[in-house]
């Protein structure tokens, strides 16, 4: 007997159905898989035949069959197997399926029939949402996950005898409901705050702008100048997530492996902090079976690299391409795969490699050749790409000795908040979030400039020697700018703001 059973698989952080049929007939009692299963899929008859097996049903000595259609896409994954399960005994007249057709089976299965937690899921049920299917039959412990997409049916299932046994008398299980807007609405608070930070006024400001439009920022100083301090810091005045940032955050964690249990959706923009022994492939992403990476992980959120100059060259130089495109191409023997990267590039650094140059405490000990040989390590493509260089100096005792409280990260968030809300309002129908989004057809629209302006500009451009690139970042950082006062237009003073933040390239790297 033939019958037909609902799976989804994954293509990158999407995914499509998948058509499990089951065909049982005489001949030699065998079970064959067919239609580009991976390793993980084909050693799944030997857990299907256990859990049905254990689960007080029978599995047939006849030739079983099933085909994974469409035959032509490859399908990797453990989540297959409730799936295949459930074909097998629909086939064999063991249980009937209510409303199959719009039914969708995901998990993996253990010996024993339990049904075990598998990774992607949300991306899974969204995409079979948008194809038509209503029911979704998930592990119980990927359930919050899952519901969090609203209009699918979502039903926990513990153990296949579970499910078995509703089938049997004519029910389902029951329904699993997440409350979003609970969910969304719930705030986490921090023990950092930029309170703690005494003095460093022209880096906040620097952070602030960076936070607002979403502008990649390099932190250059001496050693013990709160570089880091104010890093770790950002997190706390980025702008909310919207629930569609929040959606495309939660589906790469969820690929990943890196969701919380208890975690439905992720309400908090991710920070990331590799070690600079990173490797290209763990920032770019990979493996056999293609993964996200840091790059990705960083997805609407903050990717600080600490030391700046430390990291491996390969490294520093994948992220050239995803800084300007917004999203990182893996190609695979196995597969070739897209996923978003729209992240802030927040990057510390030494100005030389005993870390004093310029310092008007101590004195640098670096011979030109050492200067040149440590600043190399960062090219000037990717200096190019950061559009807020900033010098971090050094903290006098009598501000570190004050005990006035400085600006909150709470106020600074507040200022964040309304400029980028100014932002998703004027970029509603165009499919982006932020400032630092806009591509050069965008410019002329959205950053006009008047006579005065223009002429700041130009002549920043010919005593910088700035590139194009860097041209169309100066625009952007003054649109922001302008956004955090609450301004139209772009004044003069925004304009050369703006390029003050990308002379520091020049001072330190001619």
């Amino acid at each position: 007997m033939l019958s037909k059973i609902n799976a989804c698989g994954l293509m990158g952080i999407d995914g499509f159905l998948v058509s499990v049929e089951s065909d049982i007939g005489n001949g030699m009692p065998a079970f064959d898989i067919v239609g580009l299963p991976d390793a993980a899929v084909r050693e799944a008859k030997e857990r299907v035949r256990s859990a049905i097996k254990n689960s007080g049903c029978l599995v047939p000595a006849k030739k079983i069959v099933i085909n994974l259609a469409p035959a032509s896409q490859r399908k990797e994954g453990s989540h297959f197997d409730l799936a295949l399960a459930i074909a097998i005994l629909c086939a064999t007249e063991q249980i009937r399926v209510p409303a199959v057709q719009e039914s969708v089976f995901l998990g993996e299965l253990s010996l024993d029939g339990s049904i075990l937690p598998v990774d992607g899921i949300l991306p899974m049920v969204i995409s079979g949402y948008k194809l038509g299917m209503r029911r979704f039959y998930v592990p119980e412990e990927n359930a919050n996950e899952a519901s969090v997409v609203e209009g699918a049916e979502i039903y926990p299932v513990k153990h296949l005898r579970d499910l078995k046994i509703c089938f049997l008398d004519g029910c389902l299980p029951e329904r699993h409901r997440v409350n979003l807007k609970t969910v969304f609405e719930k705030t986490e608070h921090s023990i950092l705050d930029f309170a703690d930070v005494k003095g460093q006024e022209n880096a906040k400001r620097a952070l602030e702008i960076a936070a607002a439009g979403n502008h990649n920022i390099l932190l250059i100083g001496a050693p013990g100048t709160g570089k880091t301090m104010l890093a770790q810091r950002i997190g706390t005045i980025l702008p909310d997530l919207t629930f569609d940032e929040a959606l495309e955050v939660t589906k790469i964690h969820s690929i990943a492996g890196q969701l919380p249990k208890e975690t439905p959706l992720v309400t908090k923009r991710p920070f990331r902090h590799p070690h600079h022994t990173v490797s290209a492939a763990a920032l770019s992403g990979g493996g056999t079976v293609p993964r996200p990476g840091e790059l990705s992980l960083a997805h609407h959120g903050v990717l600080f690299l600490d030391e700046f100059p430390e990291f491996q060259r390969s490294a520093l130089e994948v992220m050239r391409q995803p800084l300007e495109d917004g999203q990182v191409t893996i190609s695979r023997v196995n597969a070739t795969l897209t996923y978003p990267c729209n992240l802030m590039l927040v990057a510390s650094m030494n100005p030389c490699k005993c870390g004093f140059y310029g310092s008007k405490t101590k004195t640098c000990t670096c011979t030109p050749n050492e200067l040149n040989r440590y600043r190399s390590r960062i090219s000037g493509p990717l200096l190019d790409r950061i559009d807020i260089q900033v010098a971090v100096s050094e903290v006098a005792y009598r501000e570190l000795n004050s005990t006035q409280k400085a600006e909150s990260s709470a106020k600074i968030k507040e200022r964040v908040n309304r400029a980028r809300q100014i932002q998703l309002e004027r970029y509603r129908e165009l499919g982006i979030y932020s400032n630092a989004e806009l591509t050069a057809g965008m410019l002329p629209e959205f950053c006009k400039l008047g006579e005065q302006q223009s002429k700041i500009l130009k002549m920043a451009f010919d005593k910088l020697g700035l590139s194009a690139r860097a041209y169309s970042r100066i625009l952007k950082v003054a649109r922001t700018i302008a956004d955090l006062e609450g301004a139209a237009e772009i004044s003069p003073l925004h304009i050369t703001e703006a390029t003050q933040y990308r002379s520091l390239d020049r001072n330190y790297f001619s």
